[in-house]
């Protein structure tokens, strides 16, 4: 008889801090009452947030196995035994979707590899909540992800990015780490043209701090607000 194994879960956390269980389906809560197995990014948010939801589990009985930028890629085909073995495992982002601007992509390759069943939960994407919010074109649309850190490097993107949106009318998202908000803004507006379209979308869900407006260039030059450390989305629209 041939061995069933585990399903890795995808399971969507809170985009906002401020969010709470009402966010979170009962059918995703369903599936992550049971779980033993998490592979997170940070071990103590992955714990907050399952405390949050009301996961009640001890922890001393749940296993985490932690991905992000100083895990050992040699580790990581690791992490999925227990799912080879026949446990269902979870895969949970800091924020948001998993796989969308977050390490778990690699993980769920690899689950594929393994014929391993993946099932994606359903739930709140800041980039998705972004692009509806934004009234750009939500027919054609492409994610960037982060975009360069050096300032020559990542106002270089920023002519591709407008060149691309200008010749196909295609809405161009993008994000940058919440410290350099402003500077991403900044440049923008230095190396972009005045009638390009600019959405800026933080704190997407807060109900106190959310903030989505679509301005030409011109518009924000004379009125940029303070994205300090704010989490913050950003798309672009040209059709000159």
């Amino acid at each position: 008889m041939q061995k069933t194994t585990g399903r890795l879960i995808l399971i969507p956390s809170f985009i906002s801090p401020t969010n709470n269980v009402d966010s979170i389906s009962a059918e995703n809560l369903s599936y992550m009452k049971d779980i033993r197995y998490f592979i997170v990014e940070q071990v103590r948010t992955a714990r907050r947030f399952l405390r949050k939801v009301g996961f009640d589990a001890p922890f001393n009985e749940v296993i985490f196995y932690e991905l992000n930028k100083h895990t050992d890629p040699a580790q990581i085909a690791n992490y999925l035994k227990p799912a080879i073995s026949g446990n269902d495992m979870g895969l949970i982002s800091e924020a948001g979707m998993p796989c969308i601007a977050d390490p778990g992509s690699g993980v769920v390759k690899l689950a594929h590899e393994q014929s391993i069943r993946v099932i994606p939960l359903a739930g709140a994407s800041s980039i998705l909540m972004a692009l509806i919010a934004s009234g750009l074109n939500g027919q054609q649309f492409v994610f960037h992800g982060y975009l360069p850190i050096h300032t020559r490097e990542r106002e270089n993107k920023l002519r591709e990015i407008e060149r691309q949106s200008n010749a196909i009318q295609q809405t161009q998202i993008f994000m940058e780490t919440p410290f350099r908000n402003n500077q991403l803004v900044r440049s923008i507006i230095k190396v972009c043209h005045p009638s390009t379209l600019l959405t800026i979308a933080a704190d997407i869900s807060d109900p106190e701090k959310e903030f989505i407006r679509t301005k030409s260039l011109a518009e924000w030059s004379s009125n940029i607000p303070d994205l300090h450390k704010r989490p913050a989305v950003f798309l672009m629209y040209t059709n000159k």
